[in-house]
């Protein structure tokens, strides 16, 4: 059987890149070929001007102990070329510096522990507050900058600048950075607030976006603790879930759980995948010992399961919200989305675990959100989208079953 060593160089497989031993160039891929190979093709996936780099989300909101401390472990597993976040990383909220200086002291040595750079992006948390502002200004200086990577171009910006928007001297240099930077491949956006949801026209974002027309570019923000995708012009836009920031981690169908964003830049453009932080495991199956305090605000009441089904009209109300208020002192409001056969069930704190003993008002909203996010009508009357005038009353006991069923009139 004739036999053909195959030499396969970088500039055939790896985009050039060739690795030379004293005089002679040495081919990265060695192969031998023959007229049947152990192999499906030799078409390699990572060219030279690819790689792959990770985003972390929310770490504030009644941030929960260990988790963001257990990503930066995995992430030194996975190896990325470095990592980028999307803002909310202290939990902030505080006049006081010494507070300040405790939150941010206690975040810089979870990211001392990465083996490569992490690029900060400021969240509400981080820098809505003058003092916080002023802190981060004083430790990290730029509130929204830019950088270049392998003819990627990554665009930080503040949204809050001021609240909840982009001010015109962040949408200057967005222009400036843009109009600089015309032949990139690719264009990376990692912000805090989906600005685009609501108020896109006034609050700074319709003019970057504008600047972004014509070329090819992905948005990643945080903030909302809820996962989820969005299509505008052509482009993606990620909304992304928690690393560790309050959530009742609910689940993917939810789009609330702890992840890890992991991208791949392909030469026509990012390909995406989230990790969730428990898919990551070391060789020995061992995980680091990692010690991240927790801060998840007062003592939760005692709760009760509910389960409950809504119809409208006889037909389930499927992808209706249900919100109970009230209840005894110190309850927070509790939510369920209902699901295709009608049926739902609460969560306060975390997923499913129903809600305090007590009385509570019953508001349902049926909404869908279209691609842009939007939400649309609500095909409700409207006297069931507030707690006051929905009529609808339950009574939790601590006994069970509470099995609610509500049927609705349009």
């Amino acid at each position: 059987m004739k036999r053909l060593v195959l030499c396969v160089s970088a500039a055939m497989v790896l985009g050039g890149a060739v690795v030379f031993s004293g005089n002679a160039p040495v081919a990265d891929f060695l192969f031998q070929k023959e007229g049947r190979n152990p192999v499906s093709h030799l078409r390699f996936e990572l060219g030279a001007e690819e790689f792959q780099f990770a985003i972390v989300s929310d770490r504030t909101g009644g941030h929960r102990a260990n988790i963001f401390a257990q990503a930066v472990e995995r992430l030194n597993l996975l190896q990325p070329a470095f990592v980028l976040s999307v803002g909310d990383l202290i939990e902030g909220g505080t006049k006081k510096p010494e507070v300040l200086a405790a939150e941010w002291k206690e975040f810089d040595s979870f990211v001392a522990r990465l083996n490569m750079p992490f690029f900060y992006v400021p969240g509400n948390h981080d820098v809505l507050a003058p003092e916080a502002s002023k802190f981060w200004e004083d430790k990290l200086g730029r509130r929204y900058y830019h950088f270049v990577y392998r003819n990627v171009l990554f665009l930080i910006l503040n949204t809050d600048d001021p609240s909840s928007s982009i001010g015109n001297e962040q949408i200057a240099y967005a222009r400036k950075v843009l109009a600089d930077n015309p032949k990139v491949r690719w264009t990376i956006v990692s912000m805090h607030r989906p600005l685009w949801v609501n108020g896109a026209d006034k609050n700074g974002w319709q003019q970057v976006e504008d600047s972004l027309k014509g070329r090819n570019y992905t948005v990643f923000v945080g903030h909302v603790h809820r996962y989820q995708k969005f299509v505008r012009h052509g482009m993606n836009y990620y909304q992304l879930a928690t690393t560790g920031g309050g959530s009742k981690l609910r689940g993917s169908e939810r789009g609330e759980f702890d992840h890890i964003v992991w991208v791949t830049m392909k030469k026509d453009g990012p390909v995406f995948a989230n990790i969730m932080l428990d898919a990551i495991v070391p060789e020995n199956l061992q995980h680091a010992v990692t010690q991240e305090s927790g801060n998840t605000g007062a003592k939760n009441l005692p709760t009760f399961p509910v389960n409950g089904k809504i119809y409208v009209d006889g037909v389930p109300a499927a992808g209706a919200q249900v919100l109970f208020s009230g209840g005894p002192k110190g309850a927070v409001k509790a939510d369920g989305i209902v699901a295709a056969d009608g049926t739902f069930k609460l969560t306060t704190y975390k997923a499913d675990d129903g809600v305090p003993t007590g009385e509570y008002a019953v508001s349902v909203v049926w909404r869908q959100p279209d691609r842009q996010g939007k939400l649309g009508p609500n095909l409700l009357p409207d006297r069931y989208a507030k707690a006051e005038t929905s009529a609808l009353r339950v009574l939790v006991a601590a006994s069970g079953p509470n099995n609610i069923l509500l049927e609705l009139r349009k």
